[in-house]
């Protein structure tokens, strides 16, 4: 996604946990001609989140599109055989991050009178799955928050919309196997999921819509996929 709305024109700022890859990134980006702000912290950490919103150059501020992106899941297992910290990581990043950010930056967009807010969800977001129930139950709140979002902001023109994507090859997967790459691996064998510019194009579209048009929410699949839990392999 920022790849996509660095090479339309937009400056970016771009967060990310991991310092390294947050450089990396930022030099791909300003080697393409883009101008990058790179800030990195946890958005579990309110401290952290309002410390690195503080650091922003005034002219960088109020954004035009902000793109709530920081999810994950943690474990498959059944909701009495999980473990209580990773249910902790999966609400303080899938939830409570999203407001953490929101709170930041909203302000300025209603002042401005003028805005997108892009909130990333999932197929989980819509229905349960095995071993999908505390992500699940975050991605509801997405949906929810977007919702209510969407009431709360219309007085002042500030566009939200969600996109819920079904499965995507990135690092979803690998990380909610903690680590074990072959398990990983074999969540997207025997069909194509989705790959990141597809989502980063209904971000696009989303944004570059006319002032006057809101998409308030897309479901996105891969051809192979009909559910969260339905999906057609070779």
């Amino acid at each position: 996604m920022a790849r996509r709305f660095a090479s339309e024109g937009y400056r970016v700022i771009l967060t990310g946990r991991r310092t390294d890859r947050l450089t990396r990134a930022a030099e791909e980006l300003r080697n393409a001609g883009a101008e990058c702000l790179p800030l990195s912290f946890d958005v579990r950490n309110r401290a952290d989140v309002e410390k690195a919103f503080a650091s922003i150059p005034s002219d960088w501020l109020p954004v035009d599109v902000l793109i709530n992106n920081a999810g994950l899941a943690v474990g498959r297992e059944t909701i009495e055989e999980g473990d209580p910290d990773d249910w902790d990581r999966m609400i303080d990043t899938n939830v409570k991050g999203l407001l953490w950010v929101s709170r930041m930056f909203i302000p300025g967009m209603k002042t401005a009178r003028k805005g997108t807010i892009i909130n990333i969800g999932s197929i989980a977001g819509r229905e349960g799955y095995p071993g999908g129930n505390v992500y699940s139950a975050t991605k509801f709140a997405v949906d929810a928050l977007n919702r209510s979002m969407r009431i709360d902001l219309l007085p002042f023109g500030i566009r939200v919309g969600q996109i819920a994507p079904g499965a995507a090859e990135t690092e979803f997967s690998l990380v909610r196997f903690k680590g074990d790459q072959v398990r990983a691996n074999a969540v997207y064998e025997g069909f194509e999921p989705l790959h990141p510019e597809d989502i980063a194009d209904a971000a696009w579209y989303m944004a570059s819509r006319p002032p006057h048009v809101c998409i308030q929410d897309m479901l996105i699949m891969p051809t192979a996929q009909a559910g969260a839990s339905h999906l057609y392999k070779k």
